[in-house]
């Protein structure tokens, strides 16, 4: 192993040009990862990787390398590629969804077709449903989400009734919004019937009433603050006219939005119409903010509101616990992010460790709605589906259509996001690692807005999860 002490030396000094002084343990392994430098004899030849001042080794296997591994191409489904997925005969996709996932793990989506598959990654539709299935799902969840805002209409009519001067126009607009689902006539036919059988159960509830009304408010300030980076991507909803605008708004219960353009309105009475349902339907999560931020991409998609709902009751059935008030969702969150970079890089760890930050509460926001502030919004959007796309993997238990493409790939992970986050921060371990404190590492990560690559992001994410997955695991077990 001489020439393996050679080779470590050289790498070494090489470490020390580029990255100052090598700390004594770097030749040290650490739980199966190497910092600085890590050396593999395979078949009596020392294999090497450096990895942006970190090399990485895996038990006797070929170290995997971050950098080249981020240059990788991606090609997002296509609609071409999408139609072609499905059987003639009854709609199904074929083999289940496998190839769908694998292609959107892969690359993303096309733009043009995310509201079609959404519904499929998310779980709205079954990956194996046939087309007669998916239509009388269809007609179940428009009829739900019906029901749903006619609950909200009963709570508006109560809270009115109680207070000084009820507002009958204000009854009347959240009566017309009862049939705002994206239904057409299908819902005009059940309004009645669903207003009536909601008041029966909502009448009752003084201290849910009490909560809606404090949720309602904090929707509403949050739907008109809500920017205009999603028009270019909502071709239709881009064009809405004036008066529809202003309909909508009135339907919403909406004030002081009349400085908006018609879209930017029209998009934010959607927003609260939708979360109001959401409140009603799951009242123990209720309404945080930021969750309007987490609805956006769907309402700006989705032109139904009854569809762009149940995709967000998907979504949330994750991340409504992020918005617990024990933050027990996020706490476990932050902790495996630590145990992430502790195994990935225990140099950055030691140094987090040393300005007791090792809890990661830095990246507090980034977890909290998924790096919807650190990423632009088509960024957003690849993230989330490629998210979205391995935890249907995991459901399915599958990863591709061949055991070639799924090594590639690497395997799913129901935590992708959290590994992408380590990744970012990562990027940042130069600047870390010089930082004195809290407030200095807030303010890097804050500094990202805007300037991540998500592909080359997701491509170290996946590295580490094949790295560390399995030992990060154990760890927070």
């Amino acid at each position: 192993m001489q020439e393996g002490h050679l080779v470590l030396q050289s790498l070494a000094r090489v470490y020390e040009a580029t990255f100052g002084e090598m700390p004594s343990s770097a030749l040290q392994s650490h739980g199966g990862v190497g910092l600085g430098v890590a050396v593999t004899a395979v078949a009596g030849v020392v294999v090497v990787a450096a990895v942006g001042g970190l090399i990485y080794y895996n038990e006797g296997k070929l170290p995997f390398e971050l950098s080249f591994s981020s240059r990788r191409s991606h090609s997002p489904l296509n609609e071409q590629k999408w139609v072609a997925f499905f059987d003639h005969d009854q709609g199904r996709l074929l083999d289940g969804g496998d190839q769908v996932i694998y292609k959107v793990r892969g690359g993303g989506i096309d733009p043009n077709i995310r509201a079609q598959v959404w519904p499929f990654l998310l779980g709205v539709y079954e990956l194996g449903s046939s087309l007669d299935e998916r239509d009388a799902e269809k007609a179940t969840k428009l009829e739900e989400y019906e029901e749903l805002r006619a609950q909200c209409v009963n709570v508006v009519k109560s809270l009115n009734r109680e207070s000084e001067g009820g507002d009958e126009a204000k009854d009347e607009g959240a009566e017309e919004s009862v049939v705002d689902g994206g239904g057409g006539e299908q819902a005009d036919d059940k309004k009645k019937g669903s207003s009536e059988g909601a008041g029966k159960s909502v009448g009752k509830r003084p201290r849910e009433e009490e909560d809606f009304q404090t949720w309602q408010r904090i929707i509403r300030l949050d739907a008109v603050r809500m920017n205009a980076e999603w028009i270019p991507y909502a071709e239709t909803q881009a064009h809405v006219t004036f008066e529809e605008a202003a309909r909508l708004s009135k339907v919403a219960g909406l004030q002081d939005d009349e400085h908006l353009e018609p879209p930017r309105r029209h998009h934010a009475a959607r927003l609260v119409l939708i979360l109001e349902a959401y409140t009603i339907y799951d009242p123990k999560t209720g309404y945080c903010q930021g969750m309007s931020d987490l609805l956006s991409p769907f309402v700006a998609l989705i032109d139904d509101d009854y569809e762009a709902f149940w995709c967000f009751v998907r979504f949330m059935k994750v991340a409504r616990h992020n918005f617990r008030l024990d933050e027990v969702g996020i706490r476990r969150q932050l902790n495996l992010v630590s145990a992430i970079i502790k195994a990935a890089d225990p140099l950055l760890f030691q140094h987090l460790t040393s300005l007791g930050c090792e809890d990661c509460t830095f990246i507090y926001r980034m977890v909290v709605v998924l790096m919807r502030r650190e990423l632009s919004f088509e960024h957003t959007l690849c993230l989330w589906e490629v998210m979205w796309a391995d935890w249907a993997a995991i459901g399915t238990m599958k990863g591709g259509p061949d055991g070639r493409k799924r090594d590639r790939l690497g395997p799913p992970s129901r935590d992708l996001l959290l590994y992408v986050i380590a990744a970012a921060v990562r990027n940042k371990r130069t600047k870390i690692l010089q930082s004195s404190g809290m407030d200095e590492l807030v303010r890097e990560c804050n500094d990202m807005a805007g300037k991540l690559e998500i592909w080359k992001l997701l491509a170290d994410a996946r590295e580490l999860v094949r790295l560390v997955q399995h030992k990060v695991t154990e760890s927070v077990q």
